[in-house]
């Protein structure tokens, strides 16, 4: 991103984020994904508005959650990622329960999809 600057405008930049992005390997977005708190867990800065529909989970949902993102971790061998913004506690725990039963290769390429979500609507905050 550094290298491809100066931007233009806001949308210049929002497109070179998607390239850059989906230019990135395997590892790079291991690495990504390692930075964000576990869904339901303690989270701050922007993750924690992002996860705001924890607040109301209750504690069986918030269990369930930490027993699948532990499922997650243990089948894929990196968390569970998911653009959270907008989601109740229950549809995050209902797409990680599906998400489960991808392969391991579809899974990759979804999780760098939701990071992908992640990212353009943290540089859209940052734009405002």
């Amino acid at each position: 991103m550094v290298a491809r600057r100066p931007f233009g405008s806001r949308d210049v930049l929002l497109a070179v984020a998607d390239t850059v992005w989906r230019g990135l390997g395997k590892s790079d977005w291991l690495e990504a994904f390692s930075r964000h708190p576990r869904i339901g867990e303690s989270a701050a800065g922007l993750a924690a508005g992002e996860q705001a529909g924890m607040q109301a989970a209750d504690g069986a949902v918030r269990a369930a959650l930490a027993a699948v993102n532990r499922q997650y971790e243990a089948r894929f061998g990196y968390r569970f990622l998911v653009c959270a913004t907008g989601k109740s506690a229950a549809e995050m725990l209902e797409l990680a329960r599906r998400r489960l039963g991808n392969a391991s290769e579809a899974e990759l390429g979804i999780a760098a999809a939701e990071q992908q979500k992640i990212t353009r609507l943290r540089l859209e905050k940052l734009l405002r």
